[in-house]
């Protein structure tokens, strides 16, 4: 006796999808509270979702970085360059010294609160304040009103690129408060007046950044695409992923469309800044 089996098409097609779901490959990216909006919106947007399937979190750079040396991520996501150490660990684990690829630009932003009347600052007085040597807003052009300091945890590349950019090496005044997260810091500055706080300009929502100059005679600038890509904006640097080794097959393919025209585009819809500036789409 022979049986025959009859498939609803429906059922079929269900099955095929599951099948390709499950040959889906999983990158897992992990770091900077800074990228993680913008690692959201690559995976989000990237064009070849039924290849891959994402898994984006933060904890800031120095955890990424942590988790690359374990083996528990594919990419970290870091606000800062990795350090001498951190090389040296990878080199050891894995025989590599790990590949950087400078994914995006940002213009770190001081921000204050919208009601605020002190729209720009010098590099030294940003200095002054979060080191503690300037309390009071009146000192600075502003009313009379004591500063309140707001700055991220120390296991974030934001941190320790405005300690050591901004700040040169010097210690945030004892009275700062630190913040776990960026939009944490943001959240704290649209509710108190007299706050300031520093981070990646794409998270300037709901409060405002001040202008920066170099030294009192030199102009003021914004953290616009225009002043960080050309230099002008003092206080900016690069984003970059860290992997353990050259990448391939999917893991390749993701980080090749982001840095093509039309990932980097993703960077300015974010907020954020591209490497280079993207090649302006011909009219169809």
């Amino acid at each position: 006796m022979s049986y025959r089996f009859l498939l609803w098409p429906g059922l079929v097609a269900a099955g095929a999808l599951i099948i390709a779901a499950l040959q889906r490959q999983t990158i897992t990216i992990k770091g900077s509270d800074t990228m993680v909006i913008l690692c959201q919106r690559w995976t989000e947007v990237y064009p070849h979702k039924e290849r891959a399937r994402f898994q984006v979190t933060g904890g800031g750079s120095g955890t990424g970085v942590a988790a690359l040396i374990n083996g528990t991520t594919d990419i970290c996501a870091s606000s800062r360059p990795l350090r001498p150490a951190e090389i040296r660990q990878l080199q050891e684990k894995y025989g590599t010294r790990g590949v950087e690829v400078r994914v995006a630009r940002d213009g770190l932003a001081v921000y204050v609160n919208r009601s605020n009347p002190v729209s720009k600052l010098t590099q030294q007085q940003v200095r002054d304040i979060f080191t503690g040597k300037l309390t009071n807003w009146r000192q600075v052009g502003g009313p009379d009103a004591r500063i309140i300091l707001y700055s991220r945890e120390n296991n974030s590349g934001t941190y320790e690129f405005f300690k050591e950019h901004v700040l040169q090496g010097q210690d945030f005044a004892p009275h700062a408060q630190h913040m776990p997260g960026t939009a944490a810091l943001v959240n704290a500055i649209a509710k108190d007046r007299w706050g300031i706080g520093y981070g990646g300009a794409a998270y300037a929502t709901d409060i405002k950044a001040v202008a920066i100059a170099e030294a009192p005679d030199k102009p003021y600038y914004l953290p616009t695409l225009e002043n960080v890509v050309s230099g002008r904006y003092p206080i900016s640097r690069f984003l970059y992923f860290y992997l353990r080794e050259r990448p391939s097959g999917e893991l390749k393919a993701f980080i090749d469309w982001v840095l093509s025209d039309d990932g980097q585009r993703v960077i300015s819809e974010v907020g954020y800044f591209p490497v280079r500036p993207p090649k302006r789409r011909e009219p169809q």
